[in-house]
């Protein structure tokens, strides 16, 4: 009977170690689980995040469970002007961020914010993708891109009706970037202010509404402040998810082959997801608030279009005196929004 006691606790002994190890995916040991920090500056629900969401669960199923992505929305990791250079230093692994909140830094992508009037966020989205293949930037030489995606292409936002380019004169609004441009040339008055603070904005009265795309009518609720939009498929926003280039470099072949086959795969997707919630945005805001959306008579289209030349000559000239070919750039976006 002694001589049974200590095999009975030899097996319980591997019975209670082996209740303490996590259940590995197959194809992948403890110690093969490479685990990546991916920092993002909006708020969960909006489309930035949920496209982060969709692209950790596509690599994590496409890696064989060798790859595990901690996902931080919200600015919880690195604010939104931090994430790029947090990439580079190392303080996240993956990070998303949009290339407009650094003018200047990102003179090629740059481009795409201009006025092309894109029909919508996925054909926006993957010209975005080519370009940066093509012309692989020098902007982005310290990190490694892994997709780029577009908002879809900004509409006016009211609280007081404009169903023409003249309803906008002397309009205080709510925009930025190359949009707060457009504005000016048109004759409103744009207002640089965050997202976050048009609402109170909007209140107050200090601005009559809000140039950006129209997925925010829903997710900001902005629809029940301004219940008028008028269609001009203005400027569209430019984002990158990047990673450190070392950390990228450092990874195995099958892990890298699966992160380079979705970088434009995830574009479309985005693209795509994006579209589909501005339609969903505008018929909740339709059935909730009552929205009411213009569009543009031929003649005004023609005359934002007429307006938005210059501005796209001054690009070419700015980013010309850097030493790049800002009419080669422009000439390739064309070309692909032509197909």
């Amino acid at each position: 009977m002694k001589s049974l006691i200590p095999l009975a606790c030899a097996c319980a002994a591997l019975v209670l170690s082996g209740c303490g190890k996590s259940e590995q995916k197959p194809g992948a040991s403890a110690a093969a689980v490479l685990t990546l920090n991916y920092a993002n500056f909006p708020p969960a629900s909006t489309f930035p995040c949920v496209q982060m969401e969709h692209w950790k669960t596509e690599v994590e199923k496409r890696a064989n469970g060798k790859v595990k992505i901690n996902t931080y929305p919200g600015g919880t990791l690195l604010g939104a002007k931090d994430i790029f250079d947090g990439v580079i230093a190392g303080t996240a692994d993956i990070g998303n961020f949009a290339m407009s909140y650094q003018p200047g830094r990102f003179p090629v992508s740059e481009a795409m914010d201009l006025p092309h009037f894109f029909p919508d966020a996925k054909t926006a989205s993957v010209i975005l993708a080519d370009l940066i293949a093509s012309f692989k930037p020098a902007e982005f030489e310290k990190v490694k891109v892994l997709t780029v995606f577009t908002c879809p292409p900004s509409v006016v936002m009211s609280s007081k009706e404009a169903k023409t380019l003249a309803d906008l004169k002397n309009l205080p609004l709510r925009s930025s970037g190359t949009g707060a441009e457009m504005m000016k040339r048109l004759g409103a008055a744009p207002v640089a202010m965050p997202q976050s603070d048009v609402p109170d904005a909007l209140q107050k009265g200090v601005v009559k509404g809000n140039v950006s795309s129209a997925e925010v009518l829903k997710d900001m609720n902005y629809a029940s402040y301004c219940p008028f939009v008028l269609k001009t498929d203005l400027c569209v926003i430019s984002f990158a998810v990047v990673m450190n280039k070392a950390k990228y470099d450092a990874l195995p072949a099958d892990v890298k082959a699966v992160l380079d086959g979705l970088y434009r795969e995830q574009a479309e997707w985005t693209g795509a997801y994006v579209d589909q919630h501005v339609q969903e945005a505008l018929a909740w805001s339709k059935e909730t608030h009552k929205l009411t959306v213009n569009e543009l008579s031929a003649e005004d289209r023609a005359t934002l279009k007429s307006t938005a030349q210059p501005v796209i000559d001054n690009y070419v000239t700015r980013v010309t005196a850097k030493g790049i070919d800002g009419k080669a750039v422009i000439a390739f976006i064309r070309s692909k929004l032509a197909k």
